[in-house]
């Protein structure tokens, strides 16, 4: 399923989810029927949802078999009262799935889509819209991944790499702060050697 979140799942890949943890569950509750036979259902469920998911990537209408697709339900800011009703939605879900995206009016809104997970995405009218750095002109020069290379007196291999930058490099940093590796609660760093370091608090 890969590193989606509960909320992000497809309705096939839930019910899997759930199937999973009540057969795992059934050996532990009862002793007489053995582990193995509780891990072979498993296994099967695994299987099958790795191969309907490589299906998924490589067939749109297989996937829109299974999950269904995206529908508008606000478009040029007017409620499609047919779509609400065909998915079952009503005006306080409506509402809630609007304040959780930080929209308080209707007037805000330009076009409103439900996703195939049920989530809400919108897109706010030219107006509503903050202003960001093109609306302005400007050209705000380029940012780096700033990541944590040291979490708790451990140096991150994966972060360092990311970052290209060396052990040796971070040491050299750390002794010119006078300070040792297990000193250091969180250092951050980019590509061009910015840092920001965060030191243990005395646990006195």
């Amino acid at each position: 399923m890969g590193k989606r979140q509960i909320s992000d799942l497809q309705t096939s890949e839930l019910v899997v989810t759930f199937l999973i943890s009540n057969i795992a569950s059934i050996p532990m509750q009862n002793s007489s029927i053995p582990l193995f036979a509780g891990l072979i259902p498993i296994i099967v469920l695994v299987v099958c949802e790795i191969v309907l998911s490589n299906i998924m990537l490589k067939s749109c209408k297989f996937r829109k078999f299974i999950c269904g697709s995206p529908v508008v339900i606000i478009d040029h800011g007017k409620i499609d009262q047919k779509v609400m009703k065909d998915l079952r939605m009503t005006t306080e879900d409506l509402f809630e799935q609007l304040r959780q995206l930080d929209v308080f009016s209707l007037q805000d809104i330009d076009f409103a889509i439900i996703e195939t997970n049920g989530q809400m995405s919108i897109m706010k009218k030219p107006e509503k819209q903050q202003v960001d750095a093109s609306m302005l002109g400007l050209s705000p020069p380029s940012q780096e991944l700033e990541t944590v290379i040291i979490s708790d007196g451990e140096i991150s291999d994966s972060s360092l790499s990311l970052c290209k930058l060396s052990e040796k490099w971070v040491r050299g940093v750390l002794n010119k702060k006078h300070l040792a590796l297990k000193d250091v609660f969180i250092m951050t760093a980019d590509k061009n050697k910015n840092f920001n370091i965060i030191k243990k608090e005395d646990s006195k």
